[in-house]
């Protein structure tokens, strides 16, 4: 099969947007070039090149064809619609069946003359998020391009991008490229994919990211191996820094002794932020006095002046996070919590002051559920967005909470307060760990808890095109707190608590829709049902049906009530008794559902029963209702669906000897047939699981 490769070199890429471009240039080649492509092209993205390749048919074959227009009888306005759309007088059409119908001849066009005509528009449209125009020409790219390698089997597919009389700075297509700006700035030919890959791996450019990111992660670990030390993981850091690179070079530089009494977290985000170096840990996990770095060239002086330039600069970068380091521990944490009165949260939501007067609350009302000292939690809450103020949270946001931990613990406050105040963002994401001990996993309920009311009342909820304030996040962390910190809570008992609150502060600045308190009401449900949604995402997420779900769900707010009674019902639903008994329920269901149709529900005690069967089946179900009602308000789910296998040879039994619809007992049986879906309904709603 013929090989196609495209290349467009220009000035450095954003290494945010390479992988992104190298996806989206084989989306629109895909898309122009479909009736030649031989699978799926496949692309490769550096800091100034992004590419594919791709196996092409040498030709894109139409096949004679006929399409069928207007009626015979039709108006001619119709026809000549017709005949417009496709560009054909009526010498071109004939008479078939009643219809005017074109034939389409079988037609060809040469791979090489396909790309050709598609490639100008492809280039002229490219979807880069930012693009930019240099000189006289109205084509755009996200940073100058210099040039284009289009080749088909070796040999180069000619187009331009110049068109009507934009010269589109006179690029053409080629069969050169260049290789690595400082070690082989010079052009070479290119004939084929291997040979392309191989010549610029010679002249310092390794094109795929993957193996660029393989080559600074291993050559990093050796370098701290060597040392006796580890990196620490990062690996958006890794991609950002494969991304920067055409060559790396990993290297290893000192970190003054002086500055090596900063936080840990203070030294990784100076490093990581403002010049991308790893940071390396001693083998216990203490942070190391070394730094990797990572080169785009090979030094003749194997990278010293490299190594000693970069120190000299993160040297400088310590001690401005020094300076505020030192600063930030001469004022006292309520001092800042004074200064949050200034600082706003949301136009519609208050200021942080405002806000930490909500968080207190709630943290007093969430401290008997989560087991600790209510004093200490409302402590914690207090201090909690102190930082906020911070001289170091001012230059690096990312340590937000972090470094208010920090000060809390050398300004004095209980360890727990200190540690809770650090955590109390925690979970950051599905990875991040939750809070370590229970004021921390008070203070972080309580802080996502008002986002979610907060933000909900001013509606500014999330949509499936966004969520600017990270919602979803908030209630996915909410959930994870409270099911591996095993917290027995209802969420609309706990939002009923806090929206008063919420309300007040809106009404308070005059700039939310709620007026009345049975505003409350809506909010809570609102808030309740989207967390609980995510609840469900989280439980498909971990394999469980979503009809077992909702059967298990149903009006619950609890979540580990939910959990245990999921585990149960699935259990249940695999065993061969389960799905007999599912079964028999759908059956009960199905006839309750077309009688109760006829003559409305069937309720109340049946009479006197006669059949043997359903006098063994009302006696099963005389003996197993208390038990079921005993074991789910004890929410011992697995022993009350237990409960339901006694039920399996009297339900086979009476479904297979009993009529139900037999005149004189009709209603007797349906009664009976209610009191069993009744019964078992106490375990979940079984309707919604599907047979």
């Amino acid at each position: 099969m013929p090989e196609l490769l495209l290349e467009l070199l220009c000035e450095e890429i954003p290494a945010r947007m390479q992988i992104r471009a190298g996806d989206e240039l084989c989306r629109s080649v895909g898309a122009a070039l479909a009736p030649i492509l031989v699978g799926a092209p496949r692309s490769f993205a550096g800091p100034r090149r992004i590419g594919l390749v791709a196996e092409v048919a040498e030709r894109a074959v139409t096949p004679a064809q006929d399409e069928r227009g207007p009626r015979l009888a039709a108006a001619e306005a119709a026809l000549a619609g017709f005949m417009k759309k496709h560009g054909v007088t009526r010498d071109a059409l004939a008479e078939r069946d009643g219809f005017w119908v074109l034939q389409r001849p079988a037609s060809s066009v040469e791979a090489a003359a396909l790309i050709a005509q598609a490639m100008p528009a492809l280039l002229w449209s490219f979807a880069w998020p930012k693009s930019m125009r240099w000189g006289m020409s109205a084509f755009t790219w996200i940073r100058p391009l210099q040039r284009i390698l289009c080749i088909l089997d070796g040999v180069v597919v000619p187009f331009a991008l110049a068109r009507g009389g934009d010269a589109a700075h006179g690029l053409v297509s080629g069969s050169e490229t260049e290789g690595h700006r400082i070690h082989a700035p010079s052009a070479f030919q290119v004939s084929s994919f291997s040979q392309y890959a191989a010549a610029l791996r010679e002249r310092y450019v390794l094109i795929d990211h993957t193996e660029r990111a393989s080559v600074i992660s291993s050559g990093v670990a050796a370098l701290a191996s060597a040392e006796g030390l580890e990196v620490v993981p990062d690996e958006g850091l890794l991609a950002e820094v494969a991304a920067l690179v055409e060559w790396p070079v990993p290297l290893l530089g000192h970190i003054d002794t002086d500055s090596m009494s900063l936080p840990p977290e203070v030294l990784r985000t100076s490093m990581r932020v403002n010049q991308r170096y790893f940071a390396l840990r001693t083998r216990d996990g203490h942070a190391a006095p070394r730094f990797a770095l990572v080169a785009n060239i090979e030094a003749r002086d194997g990278g010293t002046a490299l190594i000693a330039g970069n120190e000299r600069v993160l040297r400088a970068r310590l001690s401005d996070a020094r300076f505020f380091w030192d600063q930030d521990l001469k004022t006292p944490l309520d001092e800042w919590v004074g200064k949050l009165e200034g600082v706003v949260f949301h136009a519609r939501l208050g200021t942080q002051g405002a806000r930490i007067k909500r968080l207190e609350s709630l943290a007093a009302a969430l401290a008997p559920l989560t087991g600790v000292e209510p004093a200490m939690a409302v402590r914690a809450a207090h201090l909690a967005k102190a930082d906020l103020v911070s001289g170091m949270v001012g230059e690096f946001p990312e340590l937000q909470g972090v470094m208010g931990g920090y000060y809390a613990k050398a300004q004095g406050e209980h360890p727990v307060v200190a540690a809770a105040v650090a955590e109390h963002y925690r979970p950051l994401g599905p990875t991040d760990a939750i809070p370590g001990q229970g004021v921390g996993v008070t203070i972080a309920l309580a802080d996502k808890l008002d986002q979610l009311l907060g933000f909900f009342a001013v509606g500014e909820k999330p949509t499936g095109s966004g969520d600017p304030f990270a919602l979803r996040r908030a209630a996915q962390g909410i959930l994870r707190m409270i099911r591996q910190s095993g917290l027995r809570c209802g969420m609309r008992t706990i939002l009923e608590q806090h929206a008063p609150l919420v309300r007040a502060s809106i009404q308070l600045l005059g700039a939310g829709p709620m007026a009345r308190p049975d505003d409350d009401q809506k909010l809570v449900a609102s808030v309740a049902d989207f967390v609980l949604d995510r609840l469900r995402v989280q439980l498909r997420a971990d394999g469980f049906r979503a009809d077992i779900i909702a059967a298990a769900m149903g009006s619950d707010d609890d979540i580990l009530r939910i959990m245990s009674r999921l585990e149960a019902l699935r259990s249940f639903i695999e065993s061969q008794d389960g799905a007999e008994i599912l079964g028999a329920y759908k059956r009960a269901q199905n006839i309750l559902r077309i009688e109760d149709k006829k003559d409305g529900p069937h309720r109340g005690r049946e009479g006197a029963l006669s059949h043997v069967d359903e006098l063994a089946l009302q006696s099963a179900l005389d003996a197993m209702q208390p038990r079921i009602e005993t074991e789910v308000k004890a929410e011992r789910f697995i022993a009350a669906i237990a409960e339901l296998g006694t039920l399996r040879r009297p339900l086979d039994t009476f479904f297979q000897n009993v009529l139900v619809n037999e005149p004189g007992h009709r209603e007797d049986r349906l009664r009976l047939l209610a009191r069993l879906k009744s019964a078992m309904d106490l375990v979940a709603d079984l309707s919604l699981i599907d047979a």
